[in-house]
Formats: C-alpha cells, sequence, structure tokens
C-alpha cells in the first residue's frame, strides 16, 4: 500500500511542477504583452481589449467634409489607427473654417496635397473634414495610419488659446478612448518629419508633456 501511495504522489508531484512551469512561462508572456500594450498602446487585438484605454463622451463636432478629390480626400481607407498627429495652422488668426475652406479649395487650385481629419478654432469649434475610415493628407509616412487635428492659433507663436487648448484635450481623449491609444501613440508633426509644428509644443517641450498628461487626467476624471 505504501510503495503504491508513493508512486502516486510522486505522479501527482511530476503534474504539479509541469503545470507550474506551465503557469510560470504563461506569465512571463502575459506580462511582457501587458508592458507592452500600456507603454505603446499598439497591441489592439486581444490584448487591447483586455486593457482597453477607458472611453469619454465624444465632444461637440461639426461635419463639414470635404469632397472627393486627389489633392485633400482622396478617399484612401484607413485599415487602423496607431496615433494622433497634432499640428498648427501656421496662419495666425484664421478661423477652423477658413482653414477646412482652404482643404477644399484645393480640388480646384491643385497646388499641394493638404488636409486634416479636424481642424479646431479660436472659439474652440471642431470641423471634421476627414471620416475616420480614410486618410488625410496631413503627416507624411504616417498618414496610413494616424488621425490628424490641425488647431489655430492668435499669433506667430503658435500657443493655442484656452478654448482651442481645451477641445483639442477633449478631441484627443476621446480618440485615445476610441482607439485604445496611449500617451505615446500621441505625437506632433514634428516627430515624424522634424518640421517645427505645432511650433509652440515643439519649442517647449514640458508644454508638450503637460498636453499628454492633461489628456490622460481627462480622461480619469469623465470616463464612462
Amino acid at each position: 500500500m505504501s510503495k503504491r501511495r508513493n508512486k502516486k504522489e510522486k505522479k501527482l508531484l511530476k503534474k504539479f511542477l509541469f503545470f507550474s512551469v506551465i503557469m510560470l512561462f504563461l506569465l512571463i508572456v502575459y506580462g511582457r504583452l501587458y508592458s507592452t500594450c500600456s507603454k505603446s498602446g499598439t497591441a489592439l487585438g486581444l490584448f487591447g481589449k483586455l486593457f482597453p484605454t477607458q472611453k469619454i463622451e465624444k465632444p461637440e463636432v461639426t461635419k463639414m467634409l470635404l469632397s472627393k478629390n486627389e489633392f485633400s480626400r482622396p478617399g484612401k481607407k484607413m485599415r487602423w489607427v496607431n496615433g494622433i498627429v497634432v499640428h498648427y495652422t501656421a496662419n495666425p488668426g484664421s478661423t477652423a473654417k477658413n482653414n477646412r475652406d482652404y482643404f477644399e479649395g484645393l480640388k480646384d487650385s491643385k497646388e499641394t496635397s493638404a488636409s486634416s481629419h479636424f481642424v479646431i478654432g479660436l472659439e474652440g469649434e471642431i470641423i471634421q473634414c476627414i471620416p475616420l475610415n480614410e486618410i488625410a493628407y496631413a503627416s507624411n509616412q504616417r498618414n496610413k495610419d494616424t488621425i490628424s487635428i490641425e488647431c489655430c492659433h492668435l499669433d506667430r507663436s503658435g500657443k493655442f488659446n484656452k478654448k482651442t487648448y481645451h477641445s483639442l484635450v477633449k478631441l484627443v481623449a476621446w480618440l485615445s478612448g476610441k482607439y485604445n491609444l496611449k500617451q505615446d501613440n500621441i505625437i506632433r508633426h514634428y516627430d515624424v518629419t522634424g518640421k517645427i509644428c505645432p511650433k509652440y509644443f515643439v519649442d517647449h517641450e514640458e508644454k508638450w508633456n503637460q498636453f499628454k498628461d492633461d489628456v490622460f487626467a481627462y480622461i480619469d476624471k469623465y470616463s464612462k
């Protein structure tokens, strides 16, 4: 009886050790994937669902979609969204509609290729120019996987006033929740090409970092 008992105990011990090793392996893999997801936000599939960015209510947006044309709204589908790119208009004192209409006029002037998914005005108004499932001509090689936001400003410093800034925080917070994006996924045009855009956030790196903190503080405060 004692021999049989010892054999059973050994088998149970082997099974326990085997499953313990498997569990340890899975925990290591799981931990690494969690770290990748929480730092970069690029794991948008299964692990995106396990660790989602909290969602918040969509801010008020006025849709004024551009006509489909090869210079500002090519109609090319965006298969996935891996980031948000912030820009400034580099046109002091102009309104959101001024800039939207400029993009629309490119189909006739054909002077360049340019557009943005959203333009935020001096009164905090948000105009959507391109559907979120289409690319915009805004961020060079990152057009294919990013949502672009142009922001109006009063002077050459490029600093956004309070209304523009607050609308930018709300819009980026909503998009971050919608696409499960993290802080590292929020970038400047400068981070893509080295262009001084948005100027104020390039000249003042600490303000850019504060902006991203403000976005996720907003998400924490107003998440559903």
